[in-house]
């Protein structure tokens, strides 16, 4: 839809379906390009509207990438708790529903250092209380499906597979000038990390000395 072909939503239905097509832009042009890349102006011009009138709905990118982390926060939280109940191994389970999900790894390398900031007090609010429950939750999960960790255990295993997925995303997918360096320097590309074998053994060093501080 081109911009000379706007009409304003009116009704609750019309306007929710704008704020989806909006997040779905914002969702798209972020795997294509990485987070940090997508400006509010890239966004507007995905879904055919002006800035302006995407900051009817989310006051600036920041807000639109806070919601669509929200939402990644409940989408790992379902099949990791899922996999937890069916009795696989809590370090797997986070180490590889984190992998498969690429985009939620570039949303928490962001999170702290640009998404929270620019935003209101509201979105932010939204954003902290669905991640700390997820926490809540899936350290819960964790912590009954490992035969040592109590729930206070599983909530710091489960804080740490973020921190730590959030900062390797960026060095396991380096930017082009990286790319192009580790392809000329076999030795130095041999330095790049992988994310599943760096996540797995990071967290089951990480949950074999938790017991150990109580």
């Amino acid at each position: 839809m081109g911009k000379a072909a706007f009409i304003r939503a009116r009704r609750p239905e019309q306007k929710q379906l704008r704020r989806e097509a909006i997040l779905d832009a914002a969702r798209e042009l972020a795997r294509e390009s990485g987070v940090q890349n997508v400006s509010l102006g890239g966004v507007a011009a995905a879904v055919g509207l002006a800035k302006s009138n995407v900051v009817r709905y989310f006051g600036t990118r920041e807000e639109i990438y806070l919601e669509l982390a929200a939402e990644a926060w409940q989408d790992w939280a379902e099949e990791a708790v899922r996999l937890l109940a069916a009795g696989e191994d809590p370090v797997q389970v986070l180490s590889r529903t984190l992998t498969e999900r690429p985009f939620f790894c570039d949303l928490l390398s962001q999170t702290s250092i640009t998404l929270e900031h620019n935003v209101s007090v509201e979105a932010a609010r939204t954003y902290k209380r669905t991640a700390l429950h997820v926490i809540a939750t899936l350290g819960d999960a964790v912590a009954a499906a490992h035969p040592v960790l109590n729930p206070g255990e599983g909530v710091e295993l489960v804080s740490a597979a973020c921190a730590l997925a959030g900062a390797l995303h960026p060095v396991v997918n380096p930017p082009p000038t990286m790319r192009e360096l580790y392809a000329q320097d076999p030795d130095l590309a041999a330095t790049c990390p992988r994310m599943m074998p760096t996540l797995v053994r990071a967290l089951s060093a990480f949950a074999l000395g938790l017991p150990g501080l109580r």
